[in-house]
């Protein structure tokens, strides 16, 4: 998120040196630069605003729930982690209606939303970092009065992740392996995920702690179901421990 944040400062430090350009009246002028309540009245406004954040809200949700970025969700973080993702899109997108609609004032919203982002967003992984910076950026699009950059951004980020996923990586970790067969072991998992055309990228093997780990990207058209199922059942009883998975 540190991008983000630096992003959002660059932003105010723009607004400020325009801050110094505008009239003294205007910058210490004692009414609001708002409307107030009768903001409510302006109905082409609302209407518009309300249309891009939905569009925002639309193409967040498309790139947070990108089909391969599901197929991998195993954890509560990465489950919950796409209403994350759409909610930065809103984000975004409320920003650039700030920045056309009010100019300078927002800088200093940008700071506190900059802030925030920063040091009360716990975002893990960094894969998931960079889907909530990029639906932020589309949303801030569609803000900007810029939903064709906004749709095209998403259209693109679509076919990334979907060339970048093509080959899932995944970290098994196998327990509980008698300490004698250990390597026997190692090498019959090791065949059964060759089999399935997977590539293997670290082996470790630990006879003391009864494990055995490892790290490898899985065939284009492998699914992680018919992995575990291909694990559990191509390794024979006195070389199997208990399996835990981890998908990146």
């Amino acid at each position: 998120m540190r991008i983000l944040w630096l992003a959002c400062s660059s932003l105010l430090i723009s607004s400020a040196t325009q801050a110094q350009q505008m009239p003294e009246s205007i910058l210490y002028g004692p009414e609001s630069m708002g409307e107030g309540w009768s903001g409510f009245t302006d109905l082409v406004f609302m209407a518009d605003s309300l249309a891009k954040l939905t569009l925002a809200a639309i193409l967040g949700a498309i790139i947070a729930y990108h089909p391969r970025l599901v197929e991998t969700m195993d954890t509560l973080l990465e489950i919950e982690a796409p209403k994350v993702t759409i909610t930065y899109s809103v984000i975004g997108a409320l920003i650039g209606i700030m920045v056309v609609k009010y100019g300078m004032i927002v800088g200093f919203v940008l700071f506190g939303i900059g802030g925030l982002i920063r040091f009360r967003t716990v975002v893990r992984s960094p894969r998931l970092t960079g889907y909530v910076i990029l639906a932020t950026l589309i949303g801030l699009s569609c803000g900007l009065d810029l939903p064709h950059v906004a749709v095209l951004a998403t259209v693109f980020a679509f076919l990334l992740i979907q060339v970048l996923s093509a080959r899932i990586t995944y970290r098994i970790s196998i327990r509980a392996i008698p300490s004698e067969h250990v390597h026997d072991s190692a090498v019959a998992y090791r065949k059964v995920l060759e089999k399935q055309g997977c590539l293997i990228m670290s082996e470790r093997k630990n006879p003391k702690g009864k494990k055995v780990t490892f790290i490898f990207k899985g065939a284009k058209s492998a699914r992680q179901q018919q992995l575990e199922e291909s694990v559990e059942e191509g390794v024979e009883e006195p070389l199997k421990g208990v399996v835990d998975w981890e998908v990146d």
